[in-house]
């Protein structure tokens, strides 16, 4: 018997996209796997913006399809990419099977890519359905061998397995993928009216106690507060503008203690609380991680990294000649932003963007959130000793975040300088008259911050150590703090319910009507699932031409101190690097988004 597979593959529409190089492929099922076959192809095929059916044969049913092999194979003398945008399976049966890319493949290695909707399959809520699930596919030969091996696969099975516990919930504004929201609260907002004689937690503590401890922490949502919402799929979307309100218990974990899901205040405004019921806890939950996502993408992601990192990159090249030293310092750190920033443009926030499609936040409204970013960025806010402080963080147990990124901003700044202050600027003088320098700024602060000096950002640099201080935070914005926000958004927000790009219903108005089907019905659908759920993975993935945080392949400096200086600055983020290998070993949930072996150099993804 023999059964044929219509296999559907489409090249990505972008420069230098497409390959003349052979393309080899394996289906691999529940029940089997095909053999490794060429995809015979025509003239076009696999070129750039190409899609291209090819027919793969099989002996027996290979069941359910549960990931492909890729391979790409070319000539000795030219060395060609490629960059796949996806690949389509229809099955004998009509199921078609659909795998995201979206991954340059260079070489010509097998690439393992996992059915994108099989995801969906963990969506049952009955635990022992999931553990089921869970040992069905353990139990297959060749179903993601090479990935469970990765943190990447244990972050999302993690994820996937305590998304509901309130521990983990509340970990993640420390240690996740948005860090950036919690600070402490010493005074309740009259518009969040918690009782301050409420009590919580086995010793019976109230919240005045509490807070004036300094154990109570707020994340306050209100720049959400009246965003046009999208309409997706001709269904009009929601996205809650929450406070939510944490306490550091006994354990030292971070804890929900009460959710208020609109900023003002009223009957129609329920307050929630652990002791609610299940599903109106859950749901209270969930519209946070869904405004929590939509504000992470659009401030913390696109506009504090990789749209500052544009800003500080084509000022760069239009101000600072190569042979200047901040140039020499920087010039690594724009590596492929402004290329990555166009396919984001196009991609993801166009009118056709996933951005723009599916999340909540999209259309009109992402335009209004980032306005309302812009407005609200201060320089402190992007130099992370200054926004620690500020938000009153410097004494939490357990914020690895905040750890292994002072540690990161202390090892750049000596770099710094030893190389400006120490070598190049032997006075303030030399500062403030370095026509070049001022230049480079003064296009930073006008067109990069519209003028607006209330942010903080200098206008001129009249110091060396105002001239430190900035360049640190270009290293530090261009590379550690984008890890920080990029790195593990697949990792939790892989599974959905963690970080649902939008609603589908409105935020409750009372308690009580939660149910595990209203629950179910106010996540994203299939369809949005599946694009959003493509977009992180490759927004998650590490270039194969990637260059981290110790490397320096281009070496601009010529002179011996300050590239004995570099030699230093390697060794100190290699043993940060053993240090916080060595602290994860003895943590649950291990923190590797600013291990500087993993910190690629550049904003390149």
């Amino acid at each position: 018997m023999t059964l044929e597979y219509q296999v559907t593959v489409s090249t990505e529409d972008v420069a230098f996209a497409g390959t003349i190089d052979d393309v080899y492929i394996t289906l691999v099922g529940q029940d089997g796997s095909s053999k490794h076959v060429k995809l015979d192809k025509s003239k076009f095929a696999f070129h750039k913006g190409d899609v291209s059916t090819f027919t793969v044969t099989c002996s027996e049913d290979l069941g359910q399809l549960l990931e492909i092999h890729l391979e790409k194979q070319g000539g000795i003398i030219i060395k060609d990419s490629w960059l796949p945008a996806k690949v389509e399976v229809e099955s004998p049966d009509g199921k078609v099977y659909s795998f995201p890319i979206y991954h340059w493949l260079t070489d010509s290695k097998k690439h393992f890519f996992r059915e994108g909707a099989a995801v969906l399959d963990f969506q049952e809520t009955n635990p022992q359905m999931i553990k089921t699930r869970k040992k069905e596919l353990k139990n297959k030969k060749n179903l993601y061998r090479s990935e469970f091996r990765s943190l990447k696969t244990f972050f999302y099975y993690y994820a996937m397995k305590h998304w509901r516990e309130d521990a983990f919930f509340g970990y993640q504004f420390l240690n996740g993928v948005n860090p950036m929201m919690i600070q402490r609260c010493k005074t309740l907002p009259s518009k969040f009216p918690v009782p301050s004689n409420m009590t919580f937690s086995k010793s019976q503590l109230t919240l005045r106690t509490e807070m004036m401890k300094g154990n109570i922490f707020l994340c306050d949502y209100n720049i959400l507060d009246g965003v046009e919402t999208n309409t997706i799929n001709g269904r009009k979307q929601f996205l809650a503008a929450p406070l939510v309100l944490l306490h550091k218990n006994e354990d030292d974990e971070m804890m929900p203690i009460a959710i208020q899901l609109k900023q003002k205040p009223g009957k129609d405004n329920p307050i929630f609380f652990p002791t609610d019921s299940e599903y109106d806890w859950l749901l209270a939950k969930t519209y946070v991680k869904s405004a929590d996502s939509n504000l992470h993408e659009l401030n913390f992601h696109l506009l504090r990294t990789h749209l500052l990192a544009e800003v500080f990159a084509v000022s760069l090249q239009r101000n600072l000649p190569r042979v200047h030293p901040v140039y020499k310092l920087l010039i690594r750190h724009t590596r492929y932003t402004l290329q990555i920033n166009f396919l984001a443009r196009k991609s993801l926030i166009s009118e056709s963007g996933t951005i723009t499609r599916y999340t909540a936040s999209g259309g009109k409204g992402m335009l209004t959130l980032l306005d309302r970013s812009v407005s609200s960025l201060t320089y402190r806010s992007l130099c992370i000793p200054d926004d620690i402080a500020d938000r009153g963080l410097e004494d939490v147990p357990n914020f690895y975040y905040r750890d292994d990124g002072l540690k990161l901003w202390n090892i750049m700044h000596r770099l710094v300088v030893y190389i400006t202050l120490i070598f190049y600027y032997k006075n303030d003088g030399m500062v403030q008259n370095d026509a070049e320098l001022q230049n480079w700024i003064q296009e930073i602060f006008e067109n990069g911050f519209l003028r607006r000096s209330e942010t903080g950002i200098p206008q001129k640099f009249t110091t060396v150590a105002e001239l430190v201080k900035f360049v640190t935070m270009v290293m530090f914005t261009c590379s550690a703090q984008h890890a920080a926000v990029n790195t593990g958004q697949y990792d939790l927000y892989g599974w959905m319910p963690n970080g649902p790009s939008t609603m589908q219903e409105p935020p409750p108005t009372q308690k009580g009507k939660a149910d595990e089907a209203r629950f179910l019905s106010t996540l994203p659908d299939v369809q949005t699932t599946v694009h959003i759920l493509a977009t992180i993975w490759l927004l998650s993935m590490q270039s194969s031409d990637a260059r981290y945080l110790h490397e320096f392949v281009e070496e601009h400096f010529t002179e011996d101190f300050p590239k004995y200086k570099v030699t230093m600055f390697q060794g100190d983020l290699i043993k940060l690097s053993e240090d916080i290998k060595s602290r994860n070993e003895n943590l649950r949930l291990p923190y590797t988004f600013l291990d500087p072996k993993l910190v690629e150099n550049s904003v390149a993804i």
